[in-house]
């Protein structure tokens, strides 16, 4: 699929269900294989991300058999079961695959060499490496051990505690998973909350986690026992096909059996914030993940302004919330989303670039957007940049665009959402 066209759509009506999280899906892998005994996964994402994650854990020795796309055994190995790999470890587009990765493989006595595609190797590693060498991690790479490939010389950690500068799941997740090998405690320290499914998940996998205000830390030497894990649907996925509904006139549709994780529901304050006739029906919790449906109809959009410690809880979704933005009345301001800047591409300044080809009045800010809403879209042609979610943003904007739009590099969705443009097409015929 290296080009999607999205056309102005029929109402939206059907009851979905959305691909595994991604977040929750790499952590499945990397958990399941640190852990001793068996771990089955149901309901993982086969995107390439997550598929690239199975790959790396392979080379290490880790025993992974893909019984469906979405269904995986995993035959843990403890920590000390991995073996050094042989071959580089390639982790394709997946900024989680190798932060998190980069944790376990500081703490592990042996020689490993990582290394991704042309946006991983522009995407600066040192804010997980300046506190893994704290820890007494070696690592090397490219302009001073900044940028892949890497090479990492593990072993011999000792727990810090370490003050972040920003809120990143990414960062303390690789510190935490060093943590566990270190000597001592490990403390991490966040200016806000940022996603908590390493925690979540290392309690299931019976591992003693403390959450503060304000952090989490646990002490080294703790094992992982393999646990059974149901992946439930990716709120950052399910986000574009709620957003077409609330855009498209005379939309309803149901989403079943999204994560509600609270550190991954701003998305649904905002739609709130903005005026969307949004229902919330959490229904059960799955390896310690509130699960729900989640109900929304075509609504009249408002400006708002979002910022602070919002921002870690929607960062995903930010273009996405762009695109909403462009048809609410008045103006909407995001700020303090630099984050965005160090994403699969700059966020910030592509998510402007490419509505700005389909006629959305955005300013690209330092650390955001403002957008001037209730401007008519207009078709044009815009490219996902290797980004999926730049990619399913651009085409959701197709569908409320006076002839729709055209995504070049569309085959980048598959990374985060397959079939994605199959079930916007049920949607729309029913």
């Amino acid at each position: 699929m290296k080009q999607l066209t999205m056309k102005p759509s029929n109402p939206l009506r059907g009851t979905i269900k959305v691909p595994g999280d991604k977040s929750i899906s790499h952590r499945s892998v990397m958990f399941g294989s640190i852990a001793n005994g068996t771990t089955r996964v149901e309901g993982f994402l086969p995107g390439a991300d997550c598929q690239a994650t199975i790959a790396c854990f392979k080379s290490m020795g880790v025993s992974i058999e893909q019984h469906s796309p979405t269904s995986l055994t995993i035959e843990g190995v403890g920590w000390e079961g991995l073996k050094e790999p042989e071959e580089l470890l390639d982790v394709g587009n997946s900024g989680t695959t190798i932060r998190l990765m980069l944790g376990i493989l500081a703490g592990r006595p042996f020689y490993s060499a990582v290394a991704g595609d042309e946006s991983i190797a522009r995407r600066p590693m040192d804010r997980v490496l300046d506190p893994l060498r704290e820890m007494g991690a070696k690592v090397d790479g490219r302009q001073g051990g900044r940028f892949t490939p890497l090479g990492v010389r593990g072993g011999g950690l000792k727990g810090i505690h370490y003050q972040s500068p920003v809120a990143s799941a990414q960062i303390k997740s690789c510190i935490l998973l060093a943590g566990l090998q270190a000597t001592g405690e490990t403390i991490v320290e966040e200016p806000h909350l940022s996603r908590d499914h390493t925690e979540r998940m290392l309690r299931a996998f019976g591992v003693e986690v403390n959450s503060f205000s304000g952090g989490v830390s646990l002490h080294g030497g703790q094992q992982l026992i393999g646990k059974d894990v149901r992946v439930p649907g990716d709120i950052s996925s399910a986000a574009f096909p709620l957003v077409a509904a609330l855009l498209v006139p005379g939309s309803h549709i149901t989403i079943q059996d999204v994560g509600l994780n609270p550190a991954r529901t701003g998305i649904l304050d905002v739609l709130h914030a903005m005026g969307a006739m949004v229902e919330v029906k959490e229904t059960g919790e799955w390896s310690g993940e509130p699960v729900g449906d989640i109900t929304v109809s075509a609504s009249d959009l408002q400006g708002t302004e979002i910022s602070g410690e919002l921002i870690p809880r929607l960062i995903d979704e930010i273009p996405i919330i762009a695109v909403a933005a462009t048809q609410a009345k008045g103006k909407t301001i995001i700020r303090d989303a630099a984050e965005l800047k160090v994403k699969e591409t700059n966020r910030i300044a592509v998510t402007a670039t490419e509505l700005s080809k389909l006629g959305a009045n955005i300013e690209e800010t330092p650390d955001g957007l403002i957008i001037e809403g209730g401007t008519p879209l207009h078709s044009g042609i815009c490219d996902s940049r290797g980004d999926h979610r730049i990619g399913m943003a651009t085409a959701i904007a197709g569908m409320v665009a006076k002839g729709g739009a055209t995504v070049e590099n569309a085959t980048a969705i598959n990374v985060s959402f397959p079939g994605f443009a199959e079930l916007m097409a049920e949607l729309s015929e029913k």
